[in-house]
């Protein structure tokens, strides 16, 4: 029997070879699935690193096995493999996606973490000041059932239009044989995301924008001949209902990372847990 917020001895088995892969040389290191538990306690109830209860093993040691699995890239791999299996599944909707930003509220405690940046930490922290205060901006894609498909973090008070493209840019869809998948056939957005470059690059790859024109004293030009398409525009309350699921997580309802790096990993371990709520153990 599992306790709150740890992972089902399924859910572990489809993940156990990235997590804990076979040790060789060096002293035996602690049990990897507790260490992941402990993570997953601190993303879904938002408390300090200290607070951490005991059975999780030291707090500390947590912590360094969550920025070692921050920095190798092991969350990303697991994410992967789980996009992997959805499609394989044939439960990932690879005709329908849509795109929409939240901002999420930073405490003083997010601040403070230096300008320097570098090649993986941007020089701003994807931290910025918008109408609620110091903010980050979650950039979400999703498919039409709801599982992310790549995320972009900004500071809050950026215009979500410019991160469409990088958005597209980052998905990668492995299947067991072919290239990976990259495009959709329709992208639904809303109007925040209304711009003839978007539209433009939208059907130059074969996809068909589903996005409001703004009130503004423009008429659509010569070459964007798509009609908006009403029924299919109202799907984009799936990936708004993603947000609320996301922020349930207190470690995403409000930022208290100081490193972008640190907020994107755990932006990166909740889409882990919604992927994983598709419950592939159940039908193999």
């Amino acid at each position: 029997m599992t306790g709150r917020y740890e992972l089902s001895d399924q859910r572990w088995q489809m993940i156990e070879d990235i997590v804990s892969p076979p040790q060789t040389i060096g002293r035996p290191r602690r049990d990897d699935r507790q260490m992941l538990n402990g993570v997953l306690w601190i993303l879904c109830s938002g408390a300090q690193w200290r607070d951490l209860p005991e059975r999780y093993g030291p707090w500390k040691t947590v912590y360094q096995r969550f920025r070692q699995w921050r920095d190798d890239g092991t969350f990303d791999r697991i994410l992967a493999r789980l996009h992997l299996r959805l499609r394989e599944d044939g439960t990932m909707d690879l005709d329908t996606w849509m795109v929409d930003s939240t901002s999420i509220r930073a405490t003083r405690s997010a601040s403070g973490a230096g300008k320097k940046g570098g090649s993986i930490e941007p020089r701003d922290h994807a931290l910025g000041r918008s109408r609620g205060g110091l903010t980050t901006k979650i950039h979400m894609l999703c498919d039409s059932h709801g599982f992310p498909l790549a995320f972009s973090l900004s500071a809050g008070q950026r215009a979500d239009s410019i991160y469409l493209t990088e958005l597209l840019e980052k998905v990668r869809l492995p299947g067991r044989s072919g290239r990976p998948r990259k495009r959709s056939r329709y992208i639904v957005a809303d109007k925040g995301y209304d711009s003839d470059a978007l539209r433009h690059y939208c059907t130059r790859y074969g996809m068909r924008p589903i996005i409001p024109y703004r009130r503004m004293h423009r008429r659509p030009k010569p070459g964007l001949p798509h009609r908006f398409d009403r029924p299919k525009y109202r799907q984009r309350n799936v990936v708004e209902r993603l947000f609320g699921w996301l922020k349930e997580k207190r470690r995403l309802n409000t930022r208290y990372d100081k490193l972008a790096s640190s907020f994107k990993a755990m932006v990166t371990l909740a889409c882990i847990e919604r992927c994983m709520r598709a419950d592939f153990s159940d039908r193999t």
